[in-house]
């Protein structure tokens, strides 16, 4: 009966399983007929940048209050309605019945979060802790391997899903941006850079050009006529050499940024239906009933042993 009890009860809980393979080894032997160069450009081959995730501190993240609050505050499409992550957590939950009786009314999430004020910060700080504790679990199957897996238990099969999904998403894209920060921004200068010089490189050939239209039959021994194209065709080879140095480094950039930018590759994604601890009523019945027998023969060892010691002491 109280395996029976047990199995109608109890609630299904579904868990949301994301396995994937981080890869961020250095490939510098590809960089390194180029290091001379970029050294004078200013740009750094190494694999600087993104050190704050050596070791497992990466696994850290994934429980950190940023990424959980980023991704509960994240709107998806449920039933063909918009609804945000929150949202769908409380209504699963039923905290609104809890709340009434602390008083604290309807409560919403839009807006900017960094102008919430203190009810809904207490509220997201407190859900954020109860899913790290509950809820959460990251790790690695082997420590050896690179392989990390992200499992995510919930009542809701709908929510377990989604909020895995969305919170393996924020993660990896914020490791990767801040793994390839400083080289991105790199690229993003030099092409500033070589976009103006390409700029004032054009300006220059339209000078000479315009030099050359302005005195179409100069007078050769009128050799003031030809200064104004002459200079312009000065600033035409040096702005040539000038973009010709910016490209080379761009290059150089844009690879050193490729060799940075770490592979993530997804091995399982969790899918419709979840795995769920639901136990069968049939089951319960069995492992109710074996435990029945194992206590009640417990039970009446225990009981005859009883009883010889009664009779042994009179």
């Amino acid at each position: 009966m109280l395996g029976l009890a047990w199995s109608v009860f109890i609630k299904t809980k579904y868990t949301a399983v994301c396995t994937f393979v981080l890869d961020e080894s250095d490939k510098e032997g590809m960089l390194g007929q180029y290091s001379g160069l970029a050294s004078l450009a200013g740009i750094d081959l190494g694999g600087s940048g993104g050190g704050i995730f050596k070791g497992d501190n990466i696994l850290e993240l994934y429980k950190s209050r940023l990424m959980l609050k980023k991704t509960l505050l994240t709107e998806t499409v449920i039933n063909g309605k918009k609804q945000k992550l929150v949202d769908r957590y409380i209504t699963s939950n039923r905290l609104m019945e809890e709340w009434k009786d602390d008083h604290i009314g309807p409560v919403n999430f839009n807006g900017d979060p960094e102008h919430f004020n203190r009810t809904q910060d207490s509220i997201i700080t407190d859900i954020t802790e109860k899913l790290n504790k509950k809820n959460l679990e990251v790790g690695k199957p082997d420590k050896k391997l690179s392989i990390i897996r992200v499992a995510f238990t919930a009542k809701d099969e709908v929510f377990a899903k989604l909020f895995t999904d969305q919170l393996v998403k924020n993660v990896n894209d914020f490791y990767v941006q801040t793994k390839t920060k400083k080289a991105a921004l790199n690229v993003s200068i030099l092409q500033h850079q070589a976009d103006s010089v390409k700029r004032m490189l054009n300006l220059s050939i339209s000078g000479v050009a315009s030099g050359i239209d302005a005195t179409p039959n100069a007078n050769p021994a009128l050799l003031i006529l030809k200064v104004p194209s002459q200079r312009k065709q000065v600033d035409v080879q040096a702005n040539t050499a000038i973009y010709s140095e910016m490209i080379k480094n761009l290059e150089i950039s844009k690879i050193s940024l490729r060799q940075q930018t770490p592979l993530i590759q997804f091995i399982d994604q969790p899918v419709f239906p979840l795995n769920d601890n639901h136990l069968s009523k049939l089951k319960a019945i069995v492992i109710g009933g074996l435990l029945a027998f194992v206590f009640s023969v417990i039970g009446l060892l225990a009981l005859r042993l009883l009883r010889s010691v009664i009779m042994l002491s009179k």
